[in-house]
């Protein structure tokens, strides 16, 4: 998974800190070059004006992340995730004609909860994840906060997931606040809870320190396993990421 704010690539700890990376654009071809099953960016960026990727000799100017995404989308050749300012069905077209397999709703979903229904019979809920933060600084279910992190919706996340499920969402995406950034591991007991509340794939992400904890969350009940920073910090982390998984049963592909 890569985070974008304000055009670049970050790393993120907590959802609070980010630390600049580098750029989309050469990210995605890097990965086009490993074993990638898939690619999930999230546009963080809160501030209403939106630029594109640095202005340097690597990178020229884009502006706006519909243009980053249509970049990204002329070298990224496996199945790519969108996330982030989708509010409406118009926003998810123009990420799909722009090369979105997929889109990720957060806050939208939890204020109009009908727009997942509503994107679902548009594009089919195969097309359709929901992303569900999770504030949960100790035991227990925690609770589902959107806008980033900062506003707290009374929801825990199994009953969350639930409704997103009955309202035609077709993957959850989960990840817990506490754990972003941290290299702790996954959060095994949303992740567990989750999963035994849906029947649609739960990706899990949000802790990843080593390639272990990859089988951790698949063993907890995740459909599919994602991280972030690791990737960015990691010499060929899909092979030794793949083998782990190999290594402790889960089928995986090599």
């Amino acid at each position: 998974m890569l985070l974008l704010k304000n055009g670049a690539l970050v790393r993120s700890e907590l959802f609070r800190l980010h630390q600049i990376i580098g750029d989309p654009y050469h990210e995605v071809r890097r990965f086009n070059e490993w074993n990638v099953d898939e690619l999930i960016y999230l546009d963080i960026t809160r501030e209403a004006a939106q630029t594109g990727g640095r202005s340097d000799h690597r990178t020229r100017p884009l502006e706006g992340a519909l243009n980053i995404l249509e970049e990204v989308s002329r070298s990224c050749f496996m199945p790519l995730t969108w996330g982030g300012g989708i509010r409406s069905l118009e926003d998810m077209h123009q990420r799909f004609e722009r090369g979105a397999d997929k889109i990720t709703l957060n806050t939208a979903a939890f204020d109009r909860p009908e727009l997942i229904t509503e994107a679902a019979q548009a594009f089919g809920s195969q097309a359709v994840v929901v992303s569900i933060d999770v504030w949960k600084p100790g035991p227990g279910p925690g609770v589902v906060y959107v806008e980033g992190g900062t506003r707290a919706t009374g929801w825990s996340p199994a009953d969350w997931a639930r409704e997103c499920e009955h309202r035609g969402a077709g993957e959850i995406l989960l990840q817990t606040i506490q754990r972003d950034g941290t290299a702790s591991g996954y959060d095994i007991e949303s992740i567990g809870a989750v999963a035994g509340a849906v029947s649609v794939p739960v990706i899990a992400c949000s802790g990843v320190g080593r390639f272990e904890d990859y089988a951790a969350g698949i063993a907890a009940g995740a459909s599919a396993v994602a991280a972030a920073n690791l990737w960015h910090f990691k010499e060929l982390a899909d092979r030794m990421g793949k083998k782990a998984l190999a290594k402790a049963g889960v089928q995986v592909r090599l």
